[in-house]
């Protein structure tokens, strides 16, 4: 028997983005099938609103986004921008940072590292 979920992306629950412990100010995301005691593998909704920052961090597995709605600047400049599909490999350091807010479908292979700043 096949087991499935059908959500409407604008009709998620999104709560505050805690993936580092407290919530980082202007992010909100909907676990989809991200499991961070089980290796932080999987796959969630991320919504940043205008003016948000992620933390600095460090891959310590493959991440992979596709930007649904919105553009996302890395800290290196490159826009990110609607339709584009994104992959940072292990061992890649970064941020991101919005403008006018985006929408990501992130897919999570490992736990990311917060770096201190």
């Amino acid at each position: 028997m096949t087991k499935r979920l059908v959500n409407k992306i604008h009709n998620l629950k999104f709560e505050p983005f805690d993936n580092y412990g407290a919530a980082v100010k202007g992010m909100s995301w909907h676990k989809i099938s991200y499991n961070k005691k089980k290796g932080g593998y999987g796959t969630y909704i991320l919504k940043m609103d205008p003016g948000a920052k992620s933390l600095p961090h460090e891959h310590q597995g493959y991440e992979e986004f596709f930007v649904i709605d919105g553009e996302l600047e890395d800290s290196d400049g490159k826009v990110f921008k609607k339709g584009d599909f994104v992959t940072f490999e292990p061992g890649s350091i970064h941020y991101s940072h919005t403008k006018n807010g985006c929408l990501l479908i992130v897919f999570m292979r490992g736990i990311n590292k917060p770096i201190k700043q």
